[in-house]
């Protein structure tokens, strides 16, 4: 089958609503609720939202050779090799007993990026935030909002009910899931199976520039460590921590290796950019690997990393080059509202955020 080609991005792609600045006071006055409540609670402030880290890994990004043309753009344009972080997590704003079970996160910090920035970020260095799901569990940032004050309601409160409700959840979709049917929705409430985050796939979710085009991203597992540990359940019977402890045991003589794919929108009404709850196919837009991630066996809950990563660095899909710009309404919500997160944290911390450097 003939693809077509990829779409190139203009302007009139985007479409602001006009209450897109409402919607992000709101969101923050949300958040604002959340981050309280738990800097109150641990004496300490998290993340608003992936508060609770599962693993810390350091490792390299290397850029594929001879990509295609169209391929070859900003971080991308030229082989070469990055110093990178990444950050294992949970959606949640509180730090939950892992038998709450939730989507996972990935976000990843890759060092030394040359290159125009997206205006306002700081520093040298490129941001990707993902989650192990192809979709976003709402359309826009209005009605994620709507989702955010019902979670933030239940922030820090009742962890016993919590956990029967998200076991219940978890049987709920696992009978949704036998008949086909997968629901965001479930998963975002506590029903995700209680997975391996090293055998995950993770994906951007939302639309980016990727130069002079338009794409999404995915961090795929290929190195036989990694996918073997794809599907595989984590008894959270045993420990509030049993991921993170998990993590660190695996990643002690764990090579990890994954790939980093590329997926160029080529049809607006199959691909759109404006609603992230539309999974883009595969077979209509097929992903192409540009990079490789590389971890070698390591602590991933070592406490220099942990300090230096989970506490002192920020992520954001704001953080990076001109070349890979957020694109659509969810995105542009997130970056006054990961703003607005991280600079609470590093108020009540005493701890200013840190863009690393080579």
């Amino acid at each position: 089958m003939t693809l077509p080609q990829p779409v190139r991005y203009s302007a009139d792609l985007e479409e602001i609503k006009p209450d897109e600045q409402e919607v992000i006071a709101d969101l923050n006055d949300t958040f604002d609720t959340i981050l309280n409540r738990t800097a109150e609670d641990y004496g300490h402030a998290v993340r608003s939202v992936h508060a609770k880290s599962h693993g810390i890994l350091d490792g390299t990004l290397e850029v594929e050779n001879d990509l295609p043309s169209e391929l070859q753009q900003g971080l991308f344009a030229t082989p070469a090799s990055y110093k990178i972080y990444m950050r294992l997590s949970t959606n949640a704003g509180d730090i939950l007993p892992d038998a709450i079970s939730l989507p996972r996160g990935l976000a990843m910090k890759v060092v030394g990026v040359e290159g125009p920035r997206i205006e306002g970020a700081e520093g040298s260095t490129q941001d990707f935030v993902m989650v192990n799901g192809p979709v976003f569990q709402t359309p826009d940032a209005k009605k994620f909002h709507g989702n955010l004050k019902m979670l933030a309601k239940t922030t820090d409160r009742m962890e016993g009910t919590k956990k029967v409700v998200s076991s219940v959840l978890q049987t709920v979709n696992t009978a949704l899931e036998a008949v086909g049917i997968e629901s965001s929705k479930v998963q975002s409430l506590g029903g995700a199976p209680n997975s391996d985050p090293l055998g995950e796939t993770y994906f951007s979710v939302t639309p980016f520039l990727y130069g002079d085009y338009v794409a999404k991203f995915r961090l795929k597992p290929v190195s036989q460590g990694l996918v073997k540990l794809t599907g595989r359940e984590i008894d959270t019977s045993v420990s509030d921590d049993a991921i993170r402890e998990t993590v660190q045991a695996e990643m002690r003589d764990t090579a990890g290796e994954w790939l980093l794919q590329v997926q160029l929108c080529r049809d607006l009404e199959k691909q759109p950019i404006e609603d992230p709850t539309v999974e883009w196919k595969e077979d209509e837009a097929p992903f192409t690997t540009v990079a490789r991630i590389k971890a070698g066996p390591q602590d991933s809950w070592s406490d220099a990393n942990v300090q230096k990563v989970d506490e002192e660095m920020r992520f954001s899909v704001w953080t990076g080059l001109a070349a890979h710009r957020p694109l659509g309404n969810i995105n542009r919500a997130r970056k006054d509202t990961y703003e607005h997160s991280s600079q609470f944290r590093a108020a009540f911390n005493r701890c200013p955020m840190h863009e690393p450097t080579t």
